[in-house]
Parts: structure tokens; sequence; C-alpha cells
């Protein structure tokens, strides 16, 4: 008899569940739907930082141009005086 009784309330758990699963779905899928769109805003804000940098870069280019050929230049030179290395 327990045995039935068992299986009776494994039944009547499964029927419940069911019932329930939409209330308990609804929220999982709304988080669902919050984690997607933050991640679509996450990368929509990393691309306008990268293209923003890119931007900066571009319009800093006739300073930092010259200036690291100048540098390059002056470390040739030093390398140059140093003479030959030996191990």
């Amino acid at each position: 008899m327990t045995t039935f009784l068992k299986i009776l309330g494994l039944v009547l758990l499964a029927l419940v569940a069911i019932k329930l699963a939409p209330l308990f779905l609804i929220p999982v899928l709304l988080l669902g739907i919050g984690i997607v769109v933050a991640g679509a805003l996450a990368t929509a804000g990393m691309a306008v930082a990268v293209i923003a940098t890119l931007l900066v870069i571009a319009a800093l280019a006739p300073i930092w141009i010259p200036a690291a050929l100048v540098v390059g230049l002056i470390a040739l030179i030093c390398r140059m005086t140093r003479g030959p290395r030996t191990a």
C-alpha cells in the first residue's frame, strides 16, 4: 500500500509542478531577456569606445608620428655609438 501512495504522491507532485511551471518560467525568461539586452548594450558601448579611440589616434597623428620618428632616430644613433656588444 505504501508503494501505491508514494507513486500517487509523485504523480500529484508532478501535476502541481506542471501547473506552477509558468509562474517560475516567466521570471527566468525575463531575466534571460535582460541579460541579452545588457550584453547587446555592452557590445555597442565597446564598439563606440574603440571607434572613439581610433578617431583620437587619427586626429593626433600629426603629433605622434613625428615624435615616434624622432625617438626612433635617437635610439638608432645611441645604438650605433655604443659599438658592438660582446657576449
